[in-house]
C-alpha cells in the first residue's frame, strides 16, 4: 500500500491535533508505521493549528510533509494555505459549513461535507472532526474501520463521547455522494 501523506488544518479548538493522534493510533493498530507531528500558535483555541501524519508499510524517514497526498481542511484559511501544497491526484476533504469554496485546482479530487452542521445536529458540535474522518475513509480507506474504532478507543476514554464520535464517523462516511479514490 502506498504511503499516505496527510495534513489536517483548522482553528485550535476544532480538534485538528485530536483526529491526528486518531489516525496515528488506528495506523499502529494496524501495525503501519506512523509519525504525528502537531504544529500550533501560541494562540491556541482560535489560532491556527495543524499536524502531518504519515502512514506507510515500510519506515518513515521523517515526518516533514511538503507535498500531502490528503489535506483535510477545517476551516476557509486552511484550505487557503494548504491546497497549493496537496499531490497531483491528491485527496481535499473539507468543512463545507466553514469552507465558502471549492478547491480551485483541477488535478486533486475534493470532497466537501458540511462536517460542523452535521455535528450540531448531532448534538456533538466538537465531533466536525471526525465527519470529516468518516468522510476521508469513505472516499479513500487508507485505514480499516476497525482499526479507525481501536484508535478512538485509545483516544476517548469516556464511553458517550466514544458512541457520538461513532455515530459522527458514520455519518461522515455517509455524506458523501461520491466514487471512492484509488488509494
Amino acid at each position: 500500500m502506498p504511503a499516505h501523506e496527510i495534513v489536517i488544518a483548522g482553528f485550535g479548538g476544532q480538534g485538528v491535533l485530536f483526529l491526528g493522534e486518531v489516525l496515528a493510533h488506528a495506523a499502529v493498530r494496524e501495525g503501519r508505521h506512523v509519525t504525528w507531528l502537531p504544529a500550533y500558535g501560541p494562540e491556541q483555541r482560535g489560532g491556527t493549528a495543524h499536524c502531518t501524519v504519515v502512514i506507510d508499510d515500510e519506515p518513515i524517514a521523517s515526518p516533514v510533509v511538503a507535498d500531502p497526498t490528503v489535506l483535510i481542511a477545517l476551516n476557509r484559511p486552511s484550505l487557503d494555505r494548504f491546497e497549493r501544497a496537496v499531490r497531483p491526484g491528491g485527496l481535499i476533504v473539507l468543512d463545507a459549513t466553514l469552507v465558502d469554496r471549492l478547491p480551485a485546482r483541477a488535478d486533486v479530487h475534493s470532497v466537501a461535507v458540511p462536517a460542523t452542521a452535521i455535528a450540531a445536529e448531532l448534538g456533538a458540535p466538537r465531533a466536525a472532526n471526525i465527519v470529516l474522518l468518516g468522510a476521508l475513509l469513505a472516499v479513500a480507506p487508507i485505514l480499516s474501520e476497525a482499526a479507525i474504532r481501536a484508535g478512538l478507543e485509545d483516544k476517548v476514554r469516556d464511553p458517550a463521547r466514544r458512541a457520538a464520535n461513532l455515530t459522527a464517523l458514520a455519518r461522515g462516511a455517509a455524506a458523501v455522494r461520491v466514487p471512492a479514490v484509488p488509494t
